[in-house]
């Protein structure tokens, strides 16, 4: 027999379809929006929809902003000849926590997989390669300990070292199968110091 209404049961399904929840959590968190205020409904939907409308890639280095250059690009106080590579934004942020990198990111989208059909012109190498025409001392590879990040990074590695630039890779602290993402901000930070040349 069901039990929720029509409605209800369209906002917990779509719900639902967010990463990491389930059923139970999209039924309070719908059960949650339906007792609030009409009006701070209307700021979270309003929220939904303008951020999916002006969300677009830095231009620079390709996380998610609403400008055109993200802050960190922007940002003079920066160190922009230090480039840290990483896989997805949600990285970056999971390094940008422990506020105690001072460079820039690029941003890859992926990594390379060829068990998935992910190849290297699948994700933004091309950029990275680009940027690093301009006045670069070292590129960090900051990609997830899997075979896939691993992969990747060799493979950026290899790209990079005819240029003569630096190529560091982050130390081990992050665990081997791990997202960076979901990482207590002192062991990113030790990788970050201990990170060896390839």
């Amino acid at each position: 027999m069901e039990y929720m209404s029509g409605q209800l049961g369209e906002l917990v399904e779509q719900l639902s379809m967010l990463p990491g929840i389930g059923t139970k959590t999209a039924q309070r968190l719908a059960y949650h929006v339906v007792s609030m205020p009409e009006e701070k409904v209307e700021r979270l939907s309003k929220a939904l929809i303008e951020t999916r409308k002006k969300i677009r890639y830095c231009r620079e280095c390709y996380t998610l902003t609403d400008s055109e250059v993200c802050p960190i690009c922007a940002d003079g106080a920066r160190d922009h000849e230090t480039i840290m590579v990483v896989e997805t934004p949600r990285d970056l942020a999971a390094y940008e926590k422990t506020g105690k990198y001072g460079g820039v990111y690029h941003v890859l989208h992926g990594a390379i997989s060829p068990m998935l059909g992910v190849g290297p012109d699948d994700i933004r190498l091309k950029e990275l390669m680009r940027r690093l025409e301009g006045d670069v001392r070292e590129v960090i590879i900051a990609t997830n300990s899997t075979l896939e990040g691993e992969t990747t990074a060799m493979y950026i590695s290899k790209l990079i070292k005819p240029t003569g630039i630096k190529v560091t890779r982050i130390a081990n602290g992050v665990p081997v199968g791990g997202d960076l993402e979901n990482i207590d901000e002192v062991t990113l930070l030790r990788a970050l110091e201990g990170r060896t040349e390839l």
